[in-house]
């Protein structure tokens, strides 16, 4: 590293636990192809409450990914954590070799809701049975910062750890803080979220929301941006990503896949979409002056895409203001209309899908999206060919938080 020059945080693993599938590249596919994994909501105990479809990870066997020591102990949230993790540091090939101290490599996820349904399990042996009936494990398995724990004791990683709970924007959030402790001196951190909030009581908690969608019909339940929206589809599943300070990186034979060159947040309250314009402009200008970057040179944005139609309005003046003349030019994705909205997981699905993007020149299109009502250059029906090297990701949540992200290709 030259003199004077910041440490670069650089993305160099991905792993994927989604409704399109387990892995990287199975999501890309899908992802790519413009397939949807949105359905019905199958799970246990889900069939009666007034919620139709989700994006739920099926075929997601969490006894071959994970010890049964830590399968007692925790969540279906942190299953996907687990297993995501490990499929990340594989795709980074980082193992314990590369470790010259447990002290060098942190651990930062975010969580919306931690552990729903092995929460209510054991609610349920309280009440019905008595507290004998209650593990032990209740006091750790529901709590946020449960799969930052378990990643960190099941790797034996000592340095800094954290978790984010600060909305659905905490997704990015979770990373920047990530791309921070690297800048500070930390050889790597792994970080990301998952989620899994498709259990009766989870499903319940959301219900609240007049954002969540309410349709019967998986082409119709997630349609931002245009005439027909309605909210959106629920979704279980994240992501998570090993980043790592690019000398770091690099002395151990690992190429820089992109660089997480700025970020920044805010806050406009809960469900206060109209206010959330000029938070997320002002998140947008942050992030690309951090990143040091013209509005112009941002070659594709991944939008938050809401699908409340006072949202959505915001959102694309939030670009307008941002941007400029260019928010009417620069190519416009939301790919999570394929999956569902998993929460603070969704913006970290959004990253590793930019990642993906950059590398295979194509942006993806935005499933059950045809006609878009706003300014903007909405990829719809088929994916598109480009060549992006400048990614802006955007996220907001029901709460209030407003966050973007600028990504570079490669380092």
């Amino acid at each position: 590293m030259s003199a004077g020059r910041r440490p670069r945080a650089v993305v160099t693993g991905l792993g994927v636990v989604s409704p399109h599938g387990v892995g990287a590249e199975t999501f890309w596919k899908a992802v790519a192809d413009g397939t949807s994994s949105l359905g019905p909501v199958t799970r246990e105990g889900c069939g009666h409450l007034p919620l139709r479809v989700a994006g739920e990870v099926r075929g997601f066997d969490a006894v071959e990914t994970v010890e049964e020591r830590y399968l007692v102990q925790t969540d279906r949230f942190t299953h996907f954590a687990l297993a995501a993790a490990q499929l990340a540091m594989e795709d980074a090939r980082f193992g314990r070799a590369d470790i010259a101290s447990p002290y060098s490599v942190g651990v930062v996820t975010a969580a919306g809701s931690g552990g729903g349904e092995f929460g209510q399990r054991e609610l349920q042996n309280l009440w019905g049975k008595g507290s004998r009936y209650v593990g032990p494990y209740q006091s750790i398995a529901w709590f946020y910062a449960a799969s930052t724990g378990q990643i960190s004791i099941r790797n034996d990683f000592k340095g800094p750890c954290g978790v984010v709970a600060a909305d659905e924007a905490g997704g990015l959030d979770a990373l920047a803080h990530a791309a921070l402790t690297v800048r500070g001196g930390t050889e790597r951190v792994v970080c990301g979220a998952t989620e899994a909030p498709l259990a009766p009581y989870s499903v319940v908690c959301q219900l609240g929301y007049p954002e969540l969608s309410r349709a019967d019909e998986p082409d119709r339940a997630y349609r931002p941006f245009t005439g027909a929206a309605c909210g959106f589809a629920p979704a279980e599943g994240g992501a998570m990503l090993v980043v790592e300070e690019e000398t770091a990186a690099r002395e151990r034979g690992a190429e820089p896949r992109a660089t997480v060159a700025g970020h920044a947040a805010t806050f406009t309250g809960a469900s206060r979409w109209a206010e959330s314009r000029a938070g997320l402009a002002r998140a947008i200008e942050g992030a690309l002056a951090e990143a040091g970057c013209r509005p112009e040179e941002v070659d594709v944005v991944f939008a938050d895409a809401l699908g409340v139609p006072e949202a959505d309005r915001a959102e694309a003046l939030a670009l307008a203001d941002a941007l400029g003349a260019h928010a009417r030019r620069v190519p416009v994705t939301a790919p999570k209309t394929g999956t569902g909205r998993a929460y603070c997981a969704a913006p970290v699905l959004d990253v590793a899908t930019a990642v993906l993007a950059m590398e295979h020149g194509l942006i993806p299109p935005t499933p059950h999206v045809f006609d878009v009502c706003h300014d903007l250059d909405v990829v719809a029906g088929r994916a598109r060919a480009a060549e992006p090297r400048t990614v802006l990701v955007l996220s907001r949540g029901l709460m209030g938080g407003n966050s973007a992200l600028v990504l570079r290709k490669g380092a």
